[in-house]
């Protein structure tokens, strides 16, 4: 068994996928029309071409319950999910000149450092590093 796709809901996909693309560096990998306006849109890690996809799921426009926990963890400043990189300060340097906004700059938490960020579609990301393994 292992892992090909993970879901991250967002609430606006054309948005998302900029995003995800042009500042966070992601690959588009499928786009497909669902109809009414939704996309079989993922995208992948250009550092992983074969590791799993990222679904930019449009799931808080048409399920409430999934709207109601994305804003319960923005609001507890709770990241949706994490990337890891090889250096913290590198990347956050580089998204912060691109204009991310980041509700914690770099932390060291035991034996990984740690920035947290919003993806600008409704969830906030963790960026971590580890320090050592």
């Amino acid at each position: 068994m292992k892992v090909t796709l993970i879901s991250i809901p967002v609430r606006d996909q054309e948005k998302a996928l900029h995003f995800y693309t042009n500042v966070l560096g992601f690959i588009k990998k499928r786009d497909k029309s669902l109809g009414g306006g939704n996309r079989w849109l993922t995208v992948i890690s250009k550092e992983q071409a074969n590791g799993p996809e990222l679904l930019l799921e449009p799931a808080p426009n048409h399920f409430e319950p999934t709207r109601v926990y994305q804003d319960a963890l923005m609001e507890a400043n709770i990241p949706y999910t994490q990337f890891d990189v090889v250096n913290l300060e590198e990347e956050y340097d580089r998204l912060t000149h691109l204009g991310v906004n980041f509700s914690v700059k770099p932390t060291t938490a035991g034996e990984a450092k740690f920035a947290v960020f919003n993806d600008t579609c409704g969830n906030n990301i963790a960026l971590v590093e580890q320090i050592s393994e």
